[in-house]
């Protein structure tokens, strides 16, 4: 695996302080936000100055129980050819539901949710890396997430897990050692225990990130500085292998330029503490291999089974739990009920986050009542589709329910739908529908 060092999220909000920053050997840049004929100026001088840059998709759902989009599967290849990048990285979760496969309308989350470690999901999931890894041209890596529920039911840890994907499909992993902290936390999971079940050989890289605890559960921010904790697991990482790279992971909340400087020397001293340290026994997921097997060769043909009966099972479960996530439906027997409220206000909360930024004139227009009408609009209204349809839909809903109260505003936002949608939505006043009703009518006299 090729060499990257230490390296930073690349993000827009801090592009200039990243091109200034010493010893930053690579960037990793969100897929879903650079357009590959288009790229950013701060990108384009940092590949000119030799910066490795490797394209992160958000947004294939390689865990869900579709085959992966074919049109998103050109979009990240074209990224990874505009960006000569070495590689690209998605994540083991999934980011919709519903559909075809469930004769249910398509729910979208917003957000990447857990994979249940099962042999029906390991099997679509193996599919699913396959049909991407023959669309790429560059090589795979995929990421352990943050998860804040358990699936019931699960028949694999997270190391034996990543350990038969691995060895099933030779796909690169991106271990997040953040996130491993985060499972320890909220599902009470071992990161050593996790860490000497992996295929270590398989590790293309490391993602560092800090986030926050609140009522007992650990909510992976991307907004917090690294804490202690996830330190001592990278240098418990570095201690067995010694990673191709490094990547420490900031989303918002951006401090001053200095302390992010100051993190990625905690990093690498973390990293250097563990090369330092009495190494462990260097096999691949010694604990893993007794309960899946010797980790073989990734050349080697395996038979490939019949993945529809499985994706089915997966489907009928991961829309009856994003139904409950996103719309009020009933939550699955075996889910904790805390857990999954925590985790349903998480999503919608950061579906508000999200919309503001791809819509800022929604917050400029509604000021403080923006985050209560937006919420109070999720909660009936799970997204079909993307964020800019989401803002759309929201904006349609207040002017039919004729909102803001204040008319100033209200025209406003009249005038900004009807920029971007065309005609203004039909009122859903009873008067209305009556009077369009005759209308139709009297026309067909």
């Amino acid at each position: 695996m090729e060499r990257l060092g230490a390296g930073i999220g690349w993000r827009p909000e801090i592009a200039d302080a990243v091109e200034r920053m010493p010893g930053v050997e690579w960037v990793e840049v969100v897929a879903e936000n650079v357009c590959p004929g288009h790229l950013p100026e701060s990108l384009l001088r940092l590949r000119a100055r030799g910066v490795t840059v490797v394209p992160h998709g958000v947004s294939l759902g390689l865990g869900g129980a579709e085959r992966p989009d074919e049109g998103r599967l050109g979009a990240l290849a074209a990224r990874a050819e505009a960006l000569g990048a070495p590689l690209v990285t998605e994540h083991i979760a999934f980011v919709r539901a519903g559909g075809p496969l469930t004769a249910s309308p398509r729910l979208e989350a917003g957000h990447l949710l857990p994979v249940p470690r099962t042999r029906d999901a390991l099997d679509v999931l193996c599919e699913n890396v396959r049909i991407a890894q023959e669309a790429l041209p560059v090589p795979l890596a995929v990421e352990n997430i943050a998860a804040l529920l358990s699936w019931p039911g699960e028949e694999m840890t997270e190391g034996q897990f990543l350990y038969e994907l691995a060895d099933r499909t030779g796909v690169r992993l991106l271990i997040d050692v953040a996130n491993l902290h985060t499972n320890h936390v909220n599902r009470g999971e071992d990161p050593a225990k996790a860490l000497a079940e992996l295929p270590l050989e398989a590790i293309a890289y490391v993602h560092v990130a800090g986030g926050f605890e609140r009522d007992g559960v650990w909510h992976d921010s991307h907004a917090h500085p690294v804490p202690r904790p996830v330190l001592g697991i990278l240098t418990d990482l570095a201690s067995r292998v010694s990673p191709p790279g490094v990547l420490l992971e900031r989303d918002e909340n951006f401090p001053e330029p200095g302390e992010l400087e100051r993190e990625l020397g905690a990093i690498r001293e973390a990293v250097e503490s563990g090369r330092g340290a009495d190494p462990h026994a260097s096999v691949p997921g010694p604990a893993a291999a007794e309960a899946v097997g010797p980790y073989e060769d990734p050349g080697l043909p395996r038979q490939a089974c019949d993945t529809a009966p499985a994706r089915q099972r997966l489907a009928l479960a991961q829309t009856a739990l994003l139904s409950a996530l996103v719309a009020g439906t009933p939550v699955p027997e075996g889910f904790d009920r805390v857990r999954t409220g925590v985790q349903a206000r998480a999503l919608a909360s950061k579906r508000a986050d999200v919309v503001a930024k791809v819509a800022p004139e929604l917050p400029a227009m509604l000021g403080a009542e923006y985050r209560a009408a937006f919420l109070g609009y999720a909660q009936g209204h799970p997204m079909g589709g993307g964020y800019r349809r989401d803002a759309m839909e929201f904006a349609r809903f207040l002017l039919l329910a004729g909102r803001p109260e204040d008319a100033r505003a209200r025209r406003e936002l009249r005038e900004w739908w009807l920029e971007r949608s065309g005609p203004a939505p039909r009122s859903g006043r009873p008067a209305v529908r009556v009077a369009r009703a005759a209308r139709r009518v009297l026309l067909r006299r």
